[in-house]
This record gives C-alpha cells, structure tokens and sequence, in this order.
C-alpha cells in the first residue's frame, strides 16, 4: 500500500510539468509564431506584480457662518497580481512584446517584452522606469498606475512537460531441435 502511494504522489508530480521562462527558445521549439498558436498557451507570472495609485484632491473654503474650511481627500487604489498568476494571450505589441490579460474589461491588459541589454530572453513586465526607485508606470485598466519596483522582476512562465510514450514487447523464444 506505501509503494502504490509513493508512486501515485510520483505520477502526479511527473505529470504536472515544469515551469520554464516563455523565450524565443520555447517560442521557436514549440512554433508559436502565430496568434492562433499563443492563443492556446497558459501563461503565468513568475513574482507578484502591484500596482498602484494614489489620487489627492483638496480645497479651501468658506462656509455659510464664515469659518475657513480646508478638505482634502485621499483615494487609493491597488491592484496585486500574485505570484503564479494564470493569464492569457491577448495580442502582439507594436515591438513585438506580447500583451497579456489577468481579468475580463477593457485595457485591462499588461505588456511583456525582452529586455534590451539582457541576453536571457525572458519576457519581463514592460513600464516606463524612468521613476527609478518610485517604480514604473504603465496603463492598466485605462487609468495610469505605478507599478512597484519589485513588479520589475516578474516575467512570463509557461508549463512544459515531455510526454514519453515506449510500447515494449517480449517474449522469450525456446529454440528449436533437430
């Protein structure tokens, strides 16, 4: 009974499949050069990303008894995508970054490119860093968000397993007599 569940948790683990960096590498072996073919393809995210944003408003006044008022109010807005985070292909980008989707709405979409010095390949989460240390922006859901400087290291994953098949047969011959 030990032996038949050591081998069952085997199975399950063989069967799972590795998670790999989506590269041209993988792009090429796999011939997913057209949208139809990454349509297909399950994506993940390989660290969390968050999002922020931070809208301030405020005013002074005056009230009908004369006494100065000064509002301001403050609206926060986060959005975190989790590591190991299921997305979908959306489209390709203008430069040829794939553009991915977590939820259902429009522009809610996140763009993935390689790096320009890097020479791993990886599709890395595209914002405009120009911030430095604040993080990056990038459009999310049509509304302009800072991405967190962490966010930067996410990139694309996808499953990949080998499927083996080896039909075997024996037999054994008795050889033969004069």
């Amino acid at each position: 009974m030990k032996y038949l569940f050591i081998a069952i948790i085997g199975l399950l683990l063989v069967s799972c499949g590795t998670r790999v960096p989506y590269t041209n590498q993988v792009r090429d072996e796999f011939g997913l050069d057209s949208e139809q073919m990454v349509k297909k393809v399950q994506f993940l995210t390989s660290a969390t990303i968050i999002l922020e944003k931070n809208k301030q408003s405020g005013g002074q006044a005056t009230d009908d008894s004369g006494v100065l008022i000064s509002s301001s109010s403050n609206e926060q807005d986060a959005v975190t995508i989790p590591i190991g985070t299921e997305c979908v292909f959306d489209s390709f980008g203008s430069n040829g970054e794939l553009i991915v989707r977590f939820e259902p709405g429009a522009g809610k979409t996140i763009s993935f490119a390689q790096r320009g010095g890097s020479n791993s390949g990886k599709y890395y989460l595209v914002a405009d860093w120009k911030n430095g240390q604040n993080g990056g922006t990038l459009k999310y859901g049509n509304e302009m968000f800072l991405a967190r400087p962490s966010s930067g290291t996410s990139f694309l994953l996808v499953k990949k397993k080998k499927l083996q098949k080896t039909k075997r047969k024996n037999r054994v011959v008795k050889g033969m007599k004069v």
